[in-house]
Order: C-alpha cells, then structure tokens, then sequence
C-alpha cells in the first residue's frame, strides 16, 4: 500500500520542512565545499566564506586554503545550487500547467532547444568573446522549442498530455539532428566544448557563471511563486479554470516563457542535466501535497539539494578521474523512475 502522509502530517510537515530543508542544503553546501583533492577543515572553510562575505572574522588559513575555497570550490556549488534549483522549479510548473507528471524541460525538448542554442554560440566563436553569448542563444534556443511545442500541442485552448509528450519528443529529435549537423562543421576544440553538454559538467565554474544564472534563475522562481494560485487552478481542469476566470491558454504561454527562460539559465551554465526537474517534484509531491504555493519553494530547496549532493558524489567517489554531474544524477534518478513505474503498474494506477 502507499504511504502517503495524511492530512494532519502534512500540515504538521509544511510548517517544519522549508527551516529543515534549508539547514540540510546550507551544511550540504559547506560540507561540498571543504571536500576535494585538498581537504579543508569545515570550520575554517565556514570562516573563509563568512570573511569573504566581508563578516568580522579574524582567522589565519593555510597557504592557499583561502583561493580554493572561495574562487574555486564556492562558485562551483554555488552554481550547482542555481541549476538544481532552476530545473527543480522548471520541472514542477510544467507538470501543474500540463496535469502531467512526464512533463519536464528534457522530455519536452526545451533542454535540447537550449543546447543547440549554445553549441550555435560555440560554432560562430561568440563563446568565446564573452561569457554572455551562451545564455543568450540557450535562451532563445529553449523559447523557440516551447513555441514550436506548445503550437504543436495545443488545439482550441487545450494541450492532450499524449500530444505533449510527443510533440516534445518529435522536436527534441529534430533539434538533436540539427545540433549534430552543426557539429560537422566546428573545429575539434569547440567539440569538446559540446560534449560538456551532453554529459552536464561543473568543473571550472566561476562566480561570473554563478552571475549569469542567478538573475534569472531567481527572478523568474519568484515570479512563478506568484502563480501558485493558477496552477492550482489549471490542475484542476480547463472547466474549473474558466469557471474562476482564468485565461488558461495566456497563462501557460506566460508560465511556459517563464520556465523556459529558467531552464536555459541554469543549462548555460552547466550544460545538459537529466531527471531534476522530473525526479524532485515528484518526490515533493509525496511529501507535501499538490499545492504549488508550498511545492514549488520547497522543489527549489530540494533540487539544489540534489545537484549539490550529485556533483559531491561526481568528486569524492569517482576520484581521481571527475566524471560530469549529468551522469550522477542519470545514474541515481533512472532507477528511480522505472521503480515509480513499476510501482504504478503493480498498482494499476499512474505516477
């Protein structure tokens, strides 16, 4: 039987897990930070990054200590934390905008719209020039996909989940056929640059890539929040939405230019990241139910929790030799996924 919490612990879990989940993620965060080829005590890697914070610590550190922690190790989890969190989000609204809990930035082709905006950045050289051509074409990229995927899909205001999923399936072939036709015809430095892509990477991560996707990665997880009460009402139906006076159709293009911009932010930065946005959700849903007034915060935290803890494990159990953090969270999130069905099908339910 499901274990599914009532309603009096989930009540009792809403209040507590956003504090909890917090403190887990700021040690997780500290705890990534001090681990590495060079091991640096936790409470001296706190007081680096609080001096560096320009808190009043008075400390002395090892030669060297200070520089790979902060200019290092920091910027790098701190971009895991970004990205986990801007899939996570992304993942989450599109399930409640679709009723669909398949739905997510890489089944729909909005990642791989966003990766052939990139590697069309690294064939013309403009990555080259400056840091700010990548999430510009991933952005315009992963918004042409959703716009491609979202005309395919609808039909007189509504969007069938099986239209959905194929549509995204039919364009993310079509642009993964581009992306290797673009490959053709770039040199051998920028395919190595690529394939950073296809496994999902945070090595030399600075804090001007950890810039580039916070602005928009957090303000765009802001605005969602505000939709909480609309996707609320969307998961409900398109009768139920129209009853309260909801343009369904204007606030999905809306939520779907939203999250697309979030997933190009956080894929520019890191490259292709798979099941975040699919796994996390669902697993939050288990937890603290269907309203995204709680769900998408809480989605947040977790996803940053995972992608920290998945880049960690990328660095700790496969040393010497760092494999990318795409491939870590493949490898956790695919078993879990084929459980959920499993565990569907021996139900006679769905996910």
């Amino acid at each position: 039987m499901k274990t599914v919490p009532g309603n009096k612990d989930r009540t009792v879990i809403k209040k507590i897990i956003i504090p909890v989940m917090i403190l887990l993620l700021i040690f997780t965060l500290i705890l990534a930070t001090a681990v590495g080829a060079v091991y640096i005590p936790f409470g001296e890697t706190v007081k680096i990054i609080l001096k560096n914070f320009h808190l009043p610590i008075k400390a002395d550190f090892a030669e060297g200590n200070e520089s790979i922690i902060f200019y290092i190790r920091f910027p790098r989890v701190i971009v895991a934390m970004l990205v986990g969190a801007g899939l996570a989000v992304s993942g989450v609204v599109m399930q409640g905008m679709f009723r669909n809990p398949m739905a997510d930035p890489g089944i729909l082709g909005v990642s791989s719209g966003a990766g052939l905006g990139a590697v069309t950045a690294i064939a013309l050289g403009l990555s080259a020039r400056s840091l700010f051509f990548l999430p510009l074409f991933a952005s315009a990229g992963s918004l042409l996909a959703s716009f491609i995927i979202f005309v395919l899909s609808s039909k007189r205001g509504k969007i069938p989940s099986l239209t959905l999923i194929l549509s995204g399936l039919a364009v993310s072939m079509f642009i993964s056929a581009l992306t290797s036709l673009l490959l053709t015809s770039i040199l051998g430095d920028q395919v190595k640059e690529f394939l950073f892509w296809t496994t999902g990477g945070l090595s030399a991560r600075r804090w001007e890539h950890a810039a580039i996707a916070a602005i928009p990665i957090i303000t765009c997880t802001i605005i969602l929040i505000t939709y909480a009460r609309d996707l609320n009402v969307l998961m409900l139906g398109e009768e139920e939405a129209q009853a309260v006076g909801l343009n369904s159709s204007a606030t999905r293009k809306a939520l779907l230019f939203l999250t697309s911009i979030t997933t190009a932010a956080a894929i520019c930065v890191s490259g292709s990241i798979s099941f975040v946005g699919l796994i996390v959700p669902h697993m939050m849903r288990l937890i603290v139910g269907p309203d995204h007034k709680i769900l998408i915060p809480v989605s947040a935290i977790a996803g940053a929790l995972f992608v920290v803890a998945c880049d960690l494990i990328s660095r700790i159990i496969f040393a010497p030799r760092e494999i990318g953090v795409g491939i870590v969270t493949s490898l956790i999130g695919a078993p879990y996924f084929l459980f959920l069905l499993y565990r569907a099908r021996k139900e006679g339910g769905t996910i």
